[in-house]
């Protein structure tokens, strides 16, 4: 395995003390999804989803996955529903923030929080690797973007650490019920 993969398993390996996974996890067809989607997975997020499966962190964010019964936590149905919802926003004339401003660059949803409605996505560069690619968060009632060069696994790792750079999880014990601070509930406790 490459070195910067090793990199991405060191913060799901961070994160897995901290944040116990739940035991048996649904089987994902990555090549399926990444067909759907048009482009490879960051193999951080594939061993996150098949660490975790798709579910909810810390009481807030929750981590998408493909092939979820619910399209609600569909990475592939949530991936559609958002191109179209930004599409409609950026055509009402909200402004694009200037990284998707360049040719050919596509957001790629990973993730979202509960409550606060925050998108987390994947800036997806043509010709970036999915390693490289890093981590855009949207403010869900609102026009602000905020950019953090880390994969979805270290973004995950410092919200729950609370070590987060990410204005919307500066105070993260003010917004997380301690039971939950640590915890992550996977979907199937939520959707039949």
């Amino acid at each position: 395995m490459p070195a910067d993969h090793e990199k991405y398993d060191g913060f799901v390996d961070a994160l897995t003390p901290l944040c116990p996974p739940p035991g048996a996890v649904r089987t994902v067809r990555w090549a399926a999804a990444e067909e759907a989607l048009g482009t490879a997975l960051p193999a951080d997020y594939k061993r996150l989803v098949e660490t975790y499966g798709g579910g909810v962190f810390a009481g807030t964010i929750w981590l998408l996955e493909p092939d979820c019964p619910d399209p609600m936590y569909d990475l592939v149905a949530q991936t559609a529903e958002r191109d179209e919802i930004l599409a409609d926003l950026w055509e009402g004339g909200e402004e694009k923030p200037a990284e998707i401003e360049e040719g050919g660059v596509r957001l790629v949803p990973w993730g979202y929080v509960e409550g606060a409605g925050h998108f987390l996505y994947w800036l997806v560069r043509p010709g970036t690797e999915p390693e490289e690619w890093t981590t855009v968060l949207n403010e869900g009632r609102g026009p602000l973007w905020e950019a953090h060069p880390a994969s979805c696994s270290e973004f995950l790792l410092d919200v729950v650490a609370g070590t987060s750079t990410s204005y919307y999880f500066a105070d993260i014990d003010d917004m997380v019920d301690p039971e939950d601070r640590y915890r992550f509930m996977p979907t199937s406790h939520f959707s039949a």
